[in-house]
């Protein structure tokens, strides 16, 4: 049993969790959160149960609340995918915001120039175009990663700020619309262009995306080989080498799809939603990925339930504006939960012991053991 010293704090492993210990430590973090956003709101001089059921009635009250909770969802779900299925592989996909702004890009590209196509087949080649400009944007970072061995976060976080700035210009130039009155917005979509909605509510097609992207995620992992090879590549890269597997070649091809999933949340975002692209498409949609992809712990079942999650925050963080709140305090919530989950999950694996002062007990040599 593995111990380590941090001051006076002794960090010891614990036996292996069950899956059952595991999962009720994270409701339990998010419980947790949920009391600490209390607190937050008693020191804003709100009251916590106003403002709770102001965000329950705004993410769930109505059929169009609980569709708009689903429409909020898809696009987290997508980008949680695309960093849980890099992390994976043991990388850090922190450009999914980028990656997509630039499936909007390419998708709005083919929605302007070729608005006549029937709108099957246009809709079709605007989910490959999603796909395409997303898996563009990560292919720099993936081959600077797999050949130099160049850090990914580094070069995926910088190339989020190139492709919001791109669609700026974008916007700004070339695609302006004479009719926006000088705001920042591309021409509008035609309705072959635009995916179709469900149940006469504004959740649409995007929705059926995700979770089929999902199900194509737990597929491909649990019952193909290059599944097992982005498992063993997480778990050592070295030892997945050793095994004769091709690890730089897996690490191109897991950004690149990695990068295609946020794509088409983008996509999604402007076919489905705004009908065109503008600069605000995302309100931090490939960012909110991460955390939902690390709550998730990058399994397929978990992301949906924490892309859901967090959907479900984010509509309800706009009612709150109806007790006198902003809608920036749902960030306090979503912090929250993230790092006290993370702080659960810590507490669950490792035992803390106060020792100030104490020797860490001698290994065992490895004679006495035999």
């Amino acid at each position: 049993m593995s111990v380590r010293r941090v001051g006076p704090v002794l960090i010891e492993r614990r036996a292996v969790p069950s899956r059952r210990t595991l999962l009720l430590g994270r409701i339990g973090s998010i419980a947790l959160a949920l009391a600490v956003g209390a607190f937050v709101f008693l020191a804003t001089g709100l009251p916590p149960v106003e403002s709770y059921r102001a965000m329950w009635e705004g993410a769930f009250g109505s059929l169009d609340a609980f569709a708009e909770t689903l429409v909020a969802t898809s696009p987290i779900l997508l980008t949680g995918l695309a960093v849980a299925l890099a992390g994976r592989a043991l990388l850090w996909n922190i450009g999914a915001e980028g990656q997509l702004f630039m499936g909007a890009t390419f998708a709005t590209a083919l929605a302007l120039w070729f608005p006549a196509i029937p709108r099957p087949a246009l809709l079709s080649l605007m989910i490959f175009a999603g796909a395409l400009g997303g898996a563009v944007w990560a292919v720099g970072p993936a081959i600077l990663r797999a050949r130099l061995a160049v850090n990914e976060i580094i070069t995926t976080l910088m190339l989020n700020y190139v492709a919001i700035l791109y669609v700026d210009y974008l916007v700004h130039g070339q695609w302006a619309d004479p009719g926006s009155l000088g705001f920042p917005l591309s021409k509008p979509f035609t309705e072959n262009a635009t995916l179709p909605s469900l149940f006469g509510t504004r959740l649409h097609l995007g929705f059926l995306l995700a979770l089929g992207a999902a199900v194509a995620f737990w597929l491909v992992l649990r019952g193909t080989k290059w599944g097992y090879e982005i498992r063993v590549t997480g778990e050592s890269a070295r030892a997945a080498r050793y095994a004769g597997m091709p690890v730089a070649r897996n690490i191109v091809l897991v950004m690149l799809i990695s990068g295609a999933l946020a794509g088409v949340a983008g996509m999604a975002e402007v076919s489905g939603i705004v009908h065109r692209i503008q600069p605000d498409i995302s309100p931090g949609y490939g960012y909110t990925g991460i955390i939902v992809a690390t709550l998730g712990r990058f399994s397929p079942l978990g992301v949906i339930l924490a892309a859901f999650l967090f959907g479900a925050l984010q509509v309800g963080g706009y009612s709150l504006q109806s007790v006198g709140a902003t809608a920036s305090a749902v960030g306090v919530l979503q912090g929250a939960i993230l790092f006290i989950a993370l702080a659960g999950e810590f507490l669950a694996r490792f035992r803390l012991r106060w020792q100030p002062g104490e020797a860490l007990p001698e290994p065992v040599p490895e004679e006495a053991v035999r």
